[in-house]
């Protein structure tokens, strides 16, 4: 019996990029970079549907593989409602509510019907999500705020932390539902989450300005001075959360969020850029640590992923603070296809069983 021949679909803000995989063994990568003029023709990101399908057909004859031949194709999970962590078979809701982008609009929803247009021109064959962007499974505990009108949400790099924890498992030797991990994605936005037993109990939104800052976001931030500078007349809503999302972290303290760059500059002696990095491997490090308290101090490994995962400095300033914790593993890069392949190849060979998106949202 051979190994399943597996497409999985990536589409990015500016770019639709996507993998072959037999088995676990990539055979090819391949992407379009997608002009803003072209993408600025469409009036939303559902409507940019087949003008990217096509891009995946030229890449599917660019690398000569017949779409007949495949066994499965999977794609970005979406916003969605919030749903466990598993492998999700596309159906006619999840694919309703990502064009009509009721829970927001983002690239990523695209993901789905992609897949599952390409899965049609395949002869019908699986179309899969997995891990999407909305995986919650928070504890009780974790949703409180202080203010009873604020609960915390389950927004984070589902995708990337659950696949760094897996293979992390793997180094250890262990299943990873039997494993306690400190998982950090570090990449545009940060998330570190604390996984119990094959579960992601506690983690940081950093879409919404959560945990430690990074290369664009802000982080978390006094309350009070937030308030303060959001009515201080200066800026309206949109530049508000541009300042939290876009324009804080690095950015806004150096001017540069380029790794290479703030090297140089800390080996020619600037005494800011050593000090706003460090900071961010020290707030980096307050989040494992943290973590650790919700895993109650048994923790079998602190795991980094993400494509700032390369920079050494930062990672050894990390290390420096929480080495403490657990011992490290690092899976640099951002490893999303591969990730998406593998959900995919667990339900085909039949190790794990697809979910159902209207079963796991009760059908609503």
């Amino acid at each position: 019996m051979h190994a399943p021949l597996i497409l999985a679909i990536h589409p990015r803000p500016r770019s639709t990029e996507a993998a072959l995989f037999q088995g676990e063994r990539e055979l090819w990568r391949d992407g379009r970079q997608h002009a803003l003029q072209d993408l600025h023709r469409f009036p939303s990101v559902s409507a940019q549907l087949d003008f990217r399908l096509r891009s995946l057909q030229d890449l599917l004859l660019a690398q000569e593989t017949d779409p007949a031949k495949l066994d499965g194709v999977v794609g970005t999970g979406g916003l969605l409602r919030p749903i466990p962590g598993g492998t999700y078979r596309v159906t006619p809701a999840m694919l309703e509510e990502l064009e009509s982008c009721r829970y927001g609009c983002h690239v990523s929803n695209l993901g789905a019907p992609l897949a599952r247009r390409m899965a049609d021109l395949a002869g019908g064959r699986p179309a899969f999500v997995v891990d999407p962007l909305v995986v919650d499974e928070l504890l009780p505990e974790a949703r409180l705020s202080g203010i009873p009108e604020i609960e915390r949400k389950s927004l984070f790099h589902a995708l990337s932390q659950r696949a760094a924890g897996r293979h992390a498992a793997r180094a250890l030797g262990r299943p990873y539902e039997e494993c306690n991990l400190v998982v950090a994605h570090l990449g545009f936005g940060i998330s570190v989450g604390a996984h119990h037993r094959g579960r992601v109990e506690e983690v940081n939104n950093p879409l919404e300005g959560e945990g430690p800052f990074s290369g664009e976001r802000s982080g978390g931030l006094p309350c009070g001075e937030l308030v303060r500078l959001a009515y201080s007349g200066r800026y309206d809503f949109e530049e508000m959360m541009d300042r939290i999302t876009r324009k804080g972290g690095l950015l806004a303290h150096l001017g540069t969020d380029d790794p290479h760059v703030l090297d140089s500059r800390i080996r020619g002696g600037d005494e800011k850029a050593r000090l706003v990095v460090e900071a961010l491997a020290y707030q980096v490090a307050k989040e494992i640590a943290a973590r650790g308290a919700v895993l109650r101090g048994v923790v079998d490994g602190v795991v980094l992923t993400g494509h700032l995962a390369r920079w050494d400095t930062l990672v050894e300033g990390i290390r420096r603070w929480a080495d403490w914790v657990a011992p490290f593993q690092v899976f640099p890069g951002e490893n999303e296809l591969a990730a998406l392949a593998e959900g995919a190849l667990r339900v085909l060979l039949g190790q794990e069983e697809p979910r159902i998106y209207e079963e796991e949202t009760g059908g609503r």
